[in-house]
């Protein structure tokens, strides 16, 4: 007697679906979670060296800037003045040195302005020495 006429075997089936759903929230969850690394500010290694200082020391031409924007060259006031203005005052510093160096001293609330101002009144005036004076950090 055969019972299983019309009986098919039926095989056991995995579903897949909800086996990528899951690894789909997983996913989502894990990109959220994720912490992303953002440079904030640069970090810089500045170089050193170990060589002597000059003896002779260039001709220097103290250039100061206020935070409101008045000059003083070689500890001579000159107030707010145009470019043109401050090219012949500096050209008056530097008329019996040789090839000397424009230090700038420029307050830190000082308008970038101010600086490119006396930058370029140097550059009319043939000075290609130019140095920015700083302080260290307590």
């Amino acid at each position: 007697m055969n019972f299983r006429r019309g009986r098919r075997e039926d095989y056991p089936e995995i579903n897949l679906i909800p086996f990528i759903d899951i690894l789909l929230v997983i996913v989502i969850f894990l990109a959220v979670t994720t912490t992303y690394a953002r440079f904030a500010e640069l970090k810089i290694n500045l170089p050193t060296s170990s060589a002597e200082q000059t003896p002779t020391q260039p001709k220097q031409i103290e250039v100061a800037v206020a935070e409101n924007g008045r000059y003083q060259i070689d500890n001579t006031a000159v107030g707010e003045v145009s470019v043109d203005e401050l090219a012949a005052v500096l050209q008056k510093a530097a008329a019996n040195q040789t090839d000397p160096v424009v230090v700038i001293n420029a307050d830190a609330r000082a308008a970038h302005q101010s600086v490119v101002n006396v930058m370029e009144a140097a550059r009319r005036v043939g000075l290609s020495r130019i140095t920015f004076a700083t302080q260290t950090a307590p």
